[in-house]
C-alpha cells in the first residue's frame, strides 16, 4: 500500500495529478481544494520566514544556537551576523520575490477556463518545480540592483496594492454578513429554530459591539486628553446605530426582506474591533499627574510583563495572517467573485440552511478517483470553479499586504516583529479610515436595489 501512495505523491510533486494525503482514511478532497490549498501553504511558510526577518528575538537565538554563526554569514555573503538577511529590506525583498511568483501565474493562467489544458496542469500540479521557482524568485529579489531605489520605489507599490487587498476583505465581510443571514432566514420555512439561532446571534453580536464601545469609553478616552479617541468613538458608534435602524427600515425591507439585524450586527462588531485596534495602534499620550508624565488611554495589560505582551502579539499575528489567508481563499469562488462585482443573478439562488454554510460547495459535479491514498474528487472536469488568473492576482495582492504589515507600512525604521500590536499614526488612520470604508459598502448594499432595482431584483 506504500508504495502506491509514494508513486501518487511523486506525481503529485513532479507531475500534473492532484495533490492529496497518503492514509485513505482522510475525508475526500476536491481537486480545486486541494490546489489552494497548495498555494496557500506556500503563502503561509514565506510570511513565517518574514515574520522570523522581523524578530530580534530569532535573531539572537540563531546567533546564540548555530555553531560558527558569523563565518557561515561570511560564506553566504550575507553580511556580518547575517544582517542582510534580517529586517525590513530583507522583507520587501522576500515578498517581491512572492509576489513576482504569483504575478507570473496571474499573467500566465490568463483566460483558462477549464482544468483540460496544459495550463491547467501546471496550475493544479507539479508543485516541487513550482516550490523551486518560489525560493529562486526570493532568492532573486536580493539580487535586485539600485537597492535605494528599489526599496523606495516598492514600498509605494506595496502600499497601493496592499490597500485594494484590504477593500477586498472589506468588501468579503459584507458579502460574508449577507450569505450569513440569507442562509439562516431560507431555514426558518422549515424549522423554527433556525429563528432562534438567527436571534440569539443577533443578541450575541450586539452585546459585543455594545460591551465595546462601554469598554473603549472606560480605558481609551481621558477627560484631560485623547481628543481623537472621544470623537471617532462616538462616529462609529452612531454609524452603527444608524445602519442597524436603517437594516430594519420599512423601505429597505420592502425591497430586500432577508435584511435583519445579523447583517448590521457583523458589521458593527468587526468596526468596533477596527476601532479597538486603531486605538491601540495610536501613540500613546501623557497626561502630567502630580508633576509626574503618566500614560493614559491605553489598553490595562501593557503594565504586564514582557512574557504576556508576547503571547498577545503572537496571538494577535495568527489572527492577522488567518484573516489573509482566509480573504485569499474565499474571494476567488464563483460566489464571492459575483458579489465583488455587486451583481446578483436574476433567478433566485437555491439555499440550505447549514451552520458551516460559508464553506458549501460551489458544484455537485465531479468525478472521483479512488486508490490506495485519499480519495480525489476532481470537480472542474467541465469547467474552472474559480478563475485562475483572478487567484493569483489576490495572492499577488495579499504578499504585498502582509509585506506592508509585517514592517509597519511607513513606519519601518527599528521595527520588530514583537512590536506589531504597537502603532503609529499611519497605522491608525489607515484602520480608522477602514471602518468608514466597511460602513460605506454596506449602506451601498442597502440602498443599491433602490437606485438600481432591475439589476437587484430577484
Amino acid at each position: 500500500m506504500c508504495t502506491p501512495c509514494c508513486i501518487s505523491q511523486l506525481a503529485c510533486c513532479c507531475g500534473s495529478a492532484a495533490c492529496s494525503c497518503c492514509c485513505n482514511c482522510c475525508p475526500k478532497i476536491k481537486q480545486s481544494t486541494g490546489t489552494r490549498v497548495m498555494y496557500a501553504l506556500y503563502f503561509l511558510l514565506v510570511t513565517i520566514i518574514c515574520v522570523i526577518m522581523m524578530s530580534p528575538t530569532v535573531e539572537q537565538e540563531l546567533k546564540d544556537h548555530i555553531p560558527f554563526y558569523s563565518e557561515l554569514c561570511e560564506k553566504m555573503n550575507a553580511g556580518e551576523n547575517c544582517k542582510t538577511l534580517v529586517g525590513y529590506s530583507a522583507v520587501y525583498k522576500v515578498c517581491f520575490g512572492m509576489a513576482c511568483f504569483f504575478f507570473i501565474f496571474a499573467v500566465f493562467t490568463l483566460g483558462v477556463n477549464n482544468s483540460t489544458g496544459w495550463r491547467a496542469a501546471v496550475h493544479n500540479g507539479f508543485w516541487l518545480l513550482k516550490f523551486i521557482l518560489l525560493v529562486a524568485c526570493c532568492a532573486g529579489g536580493f539580487f535586485v540592483p539600485n537597492e535605494e531605489t528599489f526599496l523606495e520605489v516598492w514600498r509605494y507599490v506595496g502600499a497601493a496594492c496592499a490597500c485594494i487587498f484590504l477593500l477586498i476583505q472589506l468588501m468579503l465581510l459584507v458579502e460574508f454578513a449577507h450569505r450569513w443571514n440569507t442562509n439562516w432566514s431560507s431555514g426558518v420555512t422549515y424549522n423554527r429554530l433556525w429563528y432562534a439561532a438567527l436571534a440569539l446571534v443577533t443578541l450575541v453580536l450586539f452585546s459585543f459591539a455594545v460591551g465595546a464601545v462601554i469598554f473603549m469609553g472606560l480605558y481609551y478616552t481621558h477627560p484631560e486628553a485623547c481628543l481623537l479617541n472621544k470623537i471617532f468613538l462616538g462616529i462609529n458608534g452612531s454609524l452603527c446605530l444608524i445602519v442597524s435602524l436603517l437594516a430594519i427600515s420599512p423601505c429597505i425591507q420592502k425591497l430586500q426582506p432577508t435584511s435583519g439585524l445579523l447583517q448590521p450586527g457583523v458589521i458593527s462588531v468587526y468596526v468596533m474591533y477596527l476601532t479597538f485596534s486603531a486605538f491601540s495602534s495610536k501613540p500613546k499620550e501623557m497626561v502630567e499627574r502630580d508633576g509626574v508624565n503618566t500614560t493614559v488611554c491605553v489598553f490595562p495589560f501593557n503594565s504586564g510583563t514582557e512574557s504576556d505582551k508576547k503571547i498577545v502579539t503572537a496571538l494577535g499575528t495568527v489572527i492577522l495572517f488567518g484573516c489573509v489567508l482566509y480573504s485569499c481563499l474565499t474571494s476567488t469562488t464563483r460566489r464571492s467573485s459575483a458579489a465583488l462585482r455587486v451583481y446578483r443573478n436574476s433567478e433566485p439562488e437555491t439555499e440550505r440552511a447549514r451552520c458551516c454554510f460559508c464553506f458549501g460547495d460551489d458544484t455537485d459535479d465531479y468525478d472521483e478517483k479512488t486508490g490506495s491514498g485519499q480519495n480525489v474528487l476532481y470537480d472542474e472536469r467541465e469547467k474552472t470553479i474559480y478563475s485562475y488568473s483572478y487567484f493569483h492576482f489576490v495572492f499577488f495582492l495579499g504578499s504585498l499586504y502582509v509585506m506592508m504589515t509585517v514592517t509597519n507600512w511607513f513606519h519601518y525604521d527599528d521595527h520588530k516583529i514583537e512590536k506589531l500590536l504597537e502603532g503609529s499614526w499611519s497605522v491608525f488612520w489607515l484602520k480608522m479610515g477602514s471602518c468608514w470604508v466597511c460602513l460605506i459598502l454596506y449602506l451601498g448594499t442597502l440602498i443599491a436595489p433602490m437606485m438600481c432595482p432591475k439589476r437587484f431584483e430577484a
